[in-house]
């Protein structure tokens, strides 16, 4: 089976595989699926786990895998806590769920609401948890995630205040036509470069919306199903060189963003495919 590509996972000194396993895929799935799941990322010789506290079972399930395999994966958290106390809670409990003594990275998630960064990033707040975990061994690095519109500008600010080691936000070619987002966007990875910090991208292969209340897939937004469109998709960002794309959350969906991801030669679609796309598969921005 081919392999994944890897990459320096920004200044961490982990060549990470350039497609991060998004374990949110795994918070409403039983043991024995995510068991299979596990499997085939490491026969793609995936080695980089991104969960987090808030994604259902998904820590619980990594637990059995990380009780054997620990040291074949640069395995990352998220706490959604904002206060010391309750973040610091969060961060221990997911050390038991997952059966290990240490994390590699531990994130500050979806923080990208004024107030929340101020609890967050201020005294008493979950950024010195994740500071107190790493003092202690805990955790090794520090990063920062976020969603929406806004989120790229709330990094750039988040990285005014501290030396995250790490980014997490949107990327897709949808996004990438607000300009008002691309801006922004390219503004703080241009910054993360200059500071080594590592920029994983999410949302790679997103259609848009469900348009009902039916939905096929455990994603929450509807993503592309067809190997040619996933291919473009994936391989449109993967070949900037420079970002990180975390995997959908889904696993049937999975081994088609694996199978691009295993196929990735270097090189972008070109703009007329990706355009032809946008408009037959009816492309739209999951965020207003």
């Amino acid at each position: 089976m081919p392999s994944i590509e890897r990459r320096p996972f920004g200044r961490t000194g982990h060549n990470s595989s350039v497609t991060l396993f998004g374990a949110a895929a795994l918070g409403s799935v039983t043991q024995a699926e995510a068991d299979r799941t596990m499997e085939l990322l490491m026969e793609y010789g995936v080695n980089h786990i991104d969960t987090a506290a808030s994604y259902g079972r998904a820590e619980e399930r990594l637990g059995p895998w990380m009780e054997k395999y620990r040291n074949d994966f640069f395995l990352a958290t998220k706490t959604g806590e904002r206060t010391y106390e309750k973040a610091r809670e969060e961060i221990h409990r997911s050390l038991e769920r997952m059966r290990v003594d240490n994390f590699d990275l531990i994130q500050l998630h979806n923080l990208g609401h004024p107030d929340d960064w101020e609890i967050a990033l201020g005294e008493n707040g979950a950024l010195e948890a994740a500071i107190e975990a790493r003092d202690e061994g805990l955790v090794r690095f520090i990063g920062v995630t976020g969603h929406g519109l806004n989120i790229p500008s709330f990094h750039y600010r988040s990285l005014q205040q501290f030396d995250f080691d790490s980014i997490l936000l949107p990327w897709n070619y949808v996004m990438q036509q607000n300009s008002r987002y691309a801006s922004d966007f390219e503004r703080v990875v241009d910054l993360a470069k200059k500071r080594g910090i590592a920029i994983q991208t999410i949302k790679s292969i997103t259609r848009g919306p469900w348009a009902t209340e039916e939905r096929s897939r455990a994603t929450w937004y509807q993503p592309l199903e067809e190997q040619a469109d996933i291919d473009r998709a994936v391989h449109w960002v993967l070949a900037r060189g420079d970002v990180f794309l975390n995997t959908v959350g889904d696993i049937h969906v999975l081994p088609k963003v694996l199978d691009a991801a295993s196929r990735f030669t270097g090189e972008a679609p070109n703009e007329e495919d990706m355009s032809k796309m946008l408009r037959e598969e009816h492309m739209t921005s999951l965020f207003a």
